[in-house]
């Protein structure tokens, strides 16, 4: 299988918008049935063999233990239960409304009561439009869901072997359902003082240092899937910073940088993989080298922090 094959956003346009805000009605629900974690990092999906998964949820507030998964092989999505119980649909032929009608009815056959608070997408152009009344989005493409989790997958695992380089707090390597990106963060330990007018989901994501890594398939504002690194808050002279490889460059946002480097771009380069991970290691070395990070302390070569082993 092709490592990072192509993924040009205007080919799966209809089926990315379509599928995003089955996530997020997903994502919703598992906002709302797990236990909060900090920086929100409960409430990512996390890839599997087949799909994405919310991994095991409920309890903590009464309900059944259960999972939510997209199967991106036989394209169905499924309700599990701990005791094996099992609601599964197609998702082919589902609009917004239809899939938010048919998931919440394979909850309440198991048994489980979930209260959206906020049933309308987040952060996306019809943010006032109730799930339940979306019939516009509706377009799954079979091909195209496979190929965006084949790339999710292979994503995760390139970040999963960057964050082995870490001994520091970092987060697992987890696919935001609000923005539709993959991304592993590391931070520094210092504590940030947001705003008091600054929002809450923001607030909680950004209370610490942090310098994060990813990788999204475009949207309205950057049309084309890319691998990015940001630091924030941003240090001084950041976008000055050398990245690896040549092709990889800062975008200006706003009053913050950043570091990007365009899909097709790696995949042109002899080796993708090793590419990527020059990116990741460059931005990483920009950000906490001009935030005074402790860079040698937080290191962890190969994954082993025993210093013996790494004798």
């Amino acid at each position: 299988m092709e490592l990072f094959p192509p993924v040009p956003l205007a080919e799966w346009q209809d089926t990315k918008e379509t599928l995003h805000r089955f996530a997020q009605i997903v994502g919703k629900i598992r906002l709302a049935a797990s236990a909060r974690r900090n920086h929100w990092w409960n409430v990512p999906f996390h890839v599997t063999g087949r799909g994405i998964t919310t991994r095991p949820m409920g309890q903590v507030d009464g309900n059944p233990i259960f999972t939510i998964d997209f199967d991106f092989v036989d394209h169905r999505l499924a309700v599990m239960t701990l005791d094996g119980e099992e609601r599964s649909f197609s998702l082919p032929g589902q609009s917004v409304a239809s899939f938010y009608d048919q998931t919440l009815a394979a909850l309440a056959a198991l048994g489980v009561r979930v209260d959206i608070a906020i049933a309308r997408p987040f952060d996306l152009s019809d943010a006032d439009r109730p799930f339940a009344e979306d019939t516009e989005h509706a377009t799954y493409d079979p091909v195209a869901a496979n190929r965006y989790w084949r790339v999710l997958s292979q994503v995760a695992t390139v970040l999963e072997e960057f964050a082995a380089g870490f001994s520091g707090k970092a987060s697992p390597v987890h696919h935001f359902w609000h923005t539709f990106d993959i991304a592993h963060s590391r931070f520094s330990g210092r504590r940030v003082d947001q705003p008091g007018q600054v929002d809450p989901v923001t607030r909680e994501a950004y209370s610490s240092e942090v310098i994060s890594f990813g990788f999204w398939f475009g949207d309205d504002t950057f049309a084309e899937p890319a691998f990015y690194s940001y630091t924030a808050p941003e240090p001084a002279d950041l976008a000055e910073a050398p990245l690896s490889p040549a092709s990889a460059q800062w975008v200006a946002g706003g009053d913050s940088h950043l570091a990007v480097l365009r899909y097709d771009a790696a995949r042109a380069e002899a080796d993708p993989r090793a590419a990527v991970l020059a990116f990741y290691e460059s931005a990483y070395q920009a950000g906490a080298g001009r935030a005074g990070w402790d860079i040698a302390a937080l290191a962890c070569p190969g994954g082993i922090t025993d210093p013996v082993r790494r004798i």
